[in-house]
């Protein structure tokens, strides 16, 4: 199986790593502009985005106890 963005090729645990060698072997490359972050509609649906706000509307509650 090859490594995918989404499961990278596993390296010891105990080999320190740096940031640098990270984005370097992952091929990270900066933004150009916050543009590329903004989606039109970030959710594939109206009852994934209710989901969210049900989410958070009960995370902010359960903090007020």
């Amino acid at each position: 199986m090859s490594p995918t963005p989404e499961q990278p090729e596993r390296w010891p645990a105990d080999d320190f790593v740096s940031t640098e060698e990270l984005v370097r072997r992952l091929g990270i490359t900066p933004i150009a502009s916050v543009d590329q972050l903004a989606q039109d509609n970030p959710f594939d649906s109206d009852e994934e985005y209710q989901e969210l706000l049900a989410d958070v509307y009960v995370s902010r509650r359960s903090c007020i106890s």
